[in-house]
């Protein structure tokens, strides 16, 4: 799983300048805890992933500006997944928040189930500017089912993200 992982990760940077991109590539990487509500002590474990956001696609709304998001992220127990969904974009100075939903595809592999392929994050990112075109940032998210898989255990996970536009 993590070959997997990692593959896709190698795809995405060689890939860059194919049409999949525009020119306004904005990637995420990140790292931190999934599960770090763990009552049990049994599912808690790392994570890392990697996001995109195509600067182009932004959209100014009455909501704020909105832009989509893909990524993906493989645990320390060889846990998948992959989404994509919608992030809003709100600066307030050097720092930013950025709220965001994404639906996507959850494979247990050793880790926790979630009781459904089909899970949804919800998630905010606060980072602050730190080099021109880069961020760093915490967030904190919550996926679930939404009670429409077997079960509906949820997961909390929190994260060390860094942006950059290539």
């Amino acid at each position: 799983m993590k070959l997997k992982f990692i593959t896709y990760i190698l795809a995405l940077f060689v890939c860059k300048n194919t049409i999949v991109f525009s020119e306004s590539l904005d990637i995420s990487v990140y790292t931190g805890t999934f599960d770090v509500i763990d009552k049990e002590g049994d599912d808690q474990t790392t994570l890392v992933g990697v996001e995109h956001r195509n600067t182009d696609l932004f959209r100014n709304t009455f909501l704020g500006k909105l832009a989509p998001v893909s990524g993906a992220f493989v645990t320390g127990k060889d846990s998948l997944y992959f989404y994509t969904g919608v992030e809003g974009q709100y600066n307030l100075g050097p720092m930013n928040i950025a709220p965001s939903f994404t639906p996507g595809y959850y494979e247990k592999g050793s880790g926790k189930d979630l009781g459904s392929a089909l899970e949804f994050k919800s998630e905010v990112k606060i980072g602050f500017d730190i080099l021109k075109d880069s961020k760093l940032g915490y967030s904190y998210s919550h996926i679930s089912n939404n009670d429409w898989g077997s079960k509906n255990p949820g997961t909390d996970n929190q994260q060390i993200i860094f942006s950059s536009k290539f």
